[in-house]
């Protein structure tokens, strides 16, 4: 433990302070994996299907059950319905300011989200604070409740370590729309966006980054305690800033692209989950050159305008990198 904790650069004192995670129920703990590794497959699934999902890999598990699983573990499907990111009447909710906004430098635009993380006898979660442009994780914490504190705290890391960015983006979760956390973001100018209600591709860097999480280290490494997943993630994400390629950013790591302000970018293209049940519109990284992305949008809206007869661009034809 002494020389994990050197190498992720974390405090013994902070690992053993740790409290246990909250012992559950087993059968609701098989169920909660079950639902965790469909859900960062699927993210669309909301209960109806998970509820299939689960019969046909054997476990019988009524809606209800599903759906108070899947509230403890902030989850929660595209569909508008009941779930853990609904804000607190009292609580205003702002506008998302992203759509069709180029990405082109460091800090211009942060966001934030928790995630469900299992352990062998619970389950923590996980909040983080990313940079559009480079997508580096700016700062993180874990905790064994769903309290804002956690969040407030993760962000406070990220003001004190890299500045503060032009707009900062997040759910409409009750941790993310408490005047606890809002209160710091106005006390710092930053303009205030959120996602709007069931549209996870509001904030997709975000959501791709759990999925590299878990796939690359949680479900490969399985932890028992959240002293261990504390040590684990921080070696995981020093990894993920410092070594890992990413494709969007031309396989540079996040922590250079982040450093020298070239090579990232993004930008949302359209809405996303419109009436009809049609496929979500991709996001696209704006790399070095934002407004050629822009032209080659609009040139791909122009072509898709065919002429009867003629067939038009699918959505899985638009290149989606990760």
């Amino acid at each position: 433990m002494v020389q994990q904790c050197a190498l992720a650069g974390v405090c013994r004192a902070t690992v053993y302070a740790q409290r246990r995670p909250p012992m559950v129920d087993a059968n609701d703990l098989v169920h909660s994996r079950l639902i965790d590794e469909e859900y960062t497959r699927r993210p669309f699934y909301g209960t109806r299907r998970m509820v299939i999902f689960l019969e046909k890999v054997g476990h019988t598990v009524n809606r209800k059950r599903v759906q108070r699983l899947m509230r403890l573990m902030g989850l929660s499907g595209m569909a508008p319905g009941p779930n853990t990111s609904r804000p607190r009447p009292e609580h205003p909710v702002y506008p998302y300011l992203l759509r069709g906004v180029p990405v082109v430098r460091p800090n211009q635009v942060w966001s934030t989200d928790i995630t469900y993380i299992r352990l062998a006898h619970g389950f923590a979660y996980l909040v983080a604070v990313i940079d559009w442009y480079s997508r580096k994780v700016l700062s993180w914490r874990i905790s064994n409740s769903m309290e804002s504190v956690f969040c407030v705290d993760c962000l406070e890391e990220a003001l004190r370590s890299h500045g503060k960015p032009e707009i900062f983006n997040s759910d409409q979760g009750a941790q993310f729309t408490s005047e606890a956390f809002t209160g710091v973001l106005k006390r710092e100018g930053v303009v205030i966006s959120m996602d709007g209600r069931g549209r996870v591709f509001d904030n997709i860097f975000v959501e791709r980054l759990w999925r590299s999480v878990k796939y690359e280290d949680v479900y490969l490494k399985g932890y028992a305690t959240m002293g261990e997943l504390m040590v684990g993630l921080a070696e995981y994400f020093a990894f993920y800033n410092g070594e890992r390629p990413h494709q969007s950013l031309g396989n540079a790591v996040p922590a250079v692209v982040y450093r020298n302000g070239i090579g990232g970018g993004a930008l949302i293209l359209d809405k996303f989950g419109r009436a009809g049940g049609e496929s979500p519109v991709p996001l696209r990284s704006t790399g070095d050159s934002p407004p050629a992305e822009a032209e080659s949008t609009t040139a791909s809206k122009a072509e898709s305008k065919a002429a009867p007869g003629q067939r038009r661009p699918a959505a899985s034809e638009v290149k989606c990198t990760t």
